[in-house]
């Protein structure tokens, strides 16, 4: 079903790349990976060997998806943490031998996937020379961010620590990259508001698969187990994002200090209420872009949301949806 993923799009037309595809130059295949996953040290293994690497990548809204091969054997250590990502390893073709605790490794074939969060955990890994990759690249806070959304809470390092090897042949998972993989199109983009749905498919069931794996049930985490203020926060910076109250002003109205509700959000939702807010305002940003009318601008939509520094909007856009608001503003000028 992956033959063709990134190769060719549903309808056999070949993907369009934005650089090479293969190298057999050490410098330009670290370059590559360094910009899909994050910088890390690569080991051949053996002696004088040159890589005969593919390299192939596309976007999902914030999912990097990679058609990735060394081509020879490799050990891969030091992942930098302070990239903030989570791998998604599956297997093509060859095999790949991952750490997964201290005395263990877990071995994938085709069909068999490994998530790592890099960002919470060491790891490690082997790939013998017939290793062909289609993995995921996924920043840590855009899957804190589904979580919240889906469960009501962000996963404590319980679920994030976890190294976890799933998924095989016929699995509910390999058919959802099959399905994504068929839904990238030539341009190496998927259309419009697919492209979210996507997004958000892909994590849901990624959370599904790790938690289960992990022993933990995500039901169990639902919004009643926050206190009150936290909920009650919750609901305002929702209901008033767009005015983008001050934290001191949500916490006296919710009956605390600034300081316990920060601390209520971090324990309980895994992230601080000025992050909930920014989260709430550049969702409120892009659906605002999708639907915008002729004449409107980044710049008026952004504003109306409360951003003043439109640099830094931009970016943390860019860092969640996988494109610049003007890419979104675009769209939704076409569809009007």
């Amino acid at each position: 079903m992956l033959d063709q993923a990134l190769v060719a799009d549903a309808a056999g037309r070949p993907i369009r790349q934005p650089g090479r595809t293969a190298s057999r130059d050490w410098d330009e295949v670290q370059d590559f990976c360094s910009r899909v996953y994050m910088p890390y040290r690569v080991r051949p293994l053996g002696h004088n060997l040159d890589p005969d690497a593919t390299m192939r990548q596309a976007r999902v809204g914030g999912v990097i998806v990679t058609r990735f091969a060394y081509g020879v054997p490799i050990h891969l250590d030091t992942f930098d943490p302070a990239a903030g990502n989570i791998l998604v390893l599956n297997t093509l073709a060859g095999a790949l031998r991952h750490k997964l605790d201290r005395s263990a490794a877990a071995v994938t074939g085709p069909g068999d996937s490994f998530v790592v969060d890099c960002s919470r955990t060491d790891y490690w890994l082997d790939g013998d020379g017939d290793h062909l990759q289609l993995n995921l690249t996924i920043p840590h806070d855009l899957i804190a961010g589904v979580a919240h959304r889906w469960f009501g809470f962000v996963p404590d390092d319980r679920l994030w620590t976890r190294r976890l090897a799933f998924g095989g042949q016929g699995s509910r998972w390999q058919a959802l990259l099959s399905y994504v993989a068929r839904s990238i199109g030539a341009d190496g983009r998927c259309a419009g508001a697919m492209e979210r749905h996507l997004e958000e498919l892909i994590c849901v069931d990624l959370l599904d698969a790790w938690a289960a794996g992990a022993g933990l049930r995500l039901a169990d985490g639902a919004r009643a187990a926050a206190p009150r203020y936290v909920r009650e926060a919750e609901a305002i910076l929702e209901s008033e994002a767009r005015e983008a109250p001050t934290i001191g002003a949500v916490a006296a109205r919710v009956g605390v200090s600034a300081r316990t509700l920060s601390n209520g959000f971090q324990r309980f939702r895994g992230i601080s209420p000025r992050a909930f807010l920014r989260d709430r305002r550049l969702e409120g940003v892009r659906a605002d872009l999708e639907r915008a009318a002729p004449g409107e601008t980044v710049t008026s939509v952004a504003t109306g949301w409360g951003f003043a520094n439109l640099g830094a909007m931009a970016g943390a856009y860019r860092q969640r949806f996988g494109e610049p608001p003007s890419a979104t503003l675009a769209r939704g000028h076409r569809r009007g």
